[in-house]
């Protein structure tokens, strides 16, 4: 029994062990086949945060190559790359270091790029771009948390104080305690308020509590806001008024910007000025009747003289009050 068990534990072990050497063996030979038959690419990068001869080439997740050397050149830090020959990457794609989880191994990510521009040839520098480094991101949270405490800790001064320095909640305490009769009349008094709005006290407490004078305050309102309208309407009609008359347009704009209707209303207003000028000086028929007492005097002896041959026409016949008239106006 103990044999066979012995037996069994001898078998499993040359199991593993020939398993062990043929991924050692496949390993190898992948690696052996495609430094044959691989291209090399160049990407330089500021850090190559502890990436090391066959890390990983990963194209959208797929393994395309291996790291073949790291080295510096000049001011920058080079990576060489031994790309499979059936893969083909465009010239447009760019390379970032990229970690395998929080513990793992770096490795280069290549970005597929687009299918209509030329491929990279053997050789050729491929674009990259600087990732973020985890130490680095570390070293930035421990300065930021550090801030934080800096300024929490300002924080609590600002509310703690000391004996010669009160804090915040003292002085909130100290002004709460000296004005506690004032707050509670306000509190009282707001109190008052609250009921006397509620019962309908006062114009606030009838505008709330009255829908009559609600309805009456809104009739109100759009009654302002029709007058507002029609003054907005007049302000308009008259900027047009003024505009017309600006423009020379009707009686009163000719009269203002026509210059030959001016000189006309002048010329009018003298030949009246003459007119009422001779009427005055008793120049003229009707100066004269306005102004001549006889031709008053003549004209009522004759209107009389009129009047009693009209009087003598009702006894005459028509011969005799034709001379009966002629008699008396002669």
């Amino acid at each position: 029994m103990n044999s066979a068990h012995y037996t069994a534990r001898v078998g499993l072990f040359f199991l593993l062990g020939i398993a062990l050497i043929w991924v050692t063996y496949e390993t190898l030979g992948n690696k052996s086949s495609l430094k044959k038959n691989g291209y090399t690419l160049i990407a330089g990068f500021d850090n190559l945060k502890e990436l090391k001869a066959g890390d990983d080439i990963r194209m959208a997740g797929v393994r395309i190559g291996a790291v073949e050397l790291t080295r510096l050149a000049g001011s920058r830090a080079e990576a060489v790359f031994r790309i499979d020959k059936t893969v083909k990457i465009p010239s447009d794609a760019t390379a970032t270091i990229s970690s395998a989880g929080l513990l793992g191994t770096n490795y280069i990510a290549v970005e597929l790029g687009s299918q209509n521009v030329p491929p990279l040839e053997a050789g050729a520098e491929i674009r990259t771009h600087n990732s973020a480094d985890l130490n680095t991101i570390m070293t930035q949270l421990g300065e930021l948390g550090g801030k934080l405490e800096d300024a929490l800790g300002s924080i609590g001064e600002v509310f703690k104080g000391d004996s010669d320095h009160p804090g915040l909640l003292q002085r909130v305490d100290t002004l709460l305690t000296e004005n506690s009769a004032k707050v509670n009349q306000a509190m009282t008094n707001l109190q008052e308020i609250t009921d006397k709005v509620n019962h309908g006290d006062g114009t606030l407490g009838k505008l709330v509590n009255d829908p009559q004078l609600h309805d009456e305050l809104l009739s109100a309102i759009t009654e302002i806001k029709t007058a507002a309208d029609d003054a907005r309407t007049f302000m308009t009609n008259a900027q047009t008024l003024v505009d017309h008359v600006k423009s020379g347009q009707g009686t009163l704009g000719a009269l203002i910007y026509d210059e030959k209707a001016g000189a006309d209303l002048k010329a009018t207003t003298a030949n009246l000025r003459s007119v009422s000028d001779k009427l005055a000086k008793g120049e003229g028929t009707l100066g004269k009747l306005i102004n001549d007492d006889s031709l008053y005097s003549e004209a009522q002896s004759t209107l009389q003289k009129a009047d009693r041959a009209l009087d003598g026409l009702a006894d005459s016949g028509p011969i005799t009050a034709v001379g009966v008239v002629a008699n008396a106006l002669f």
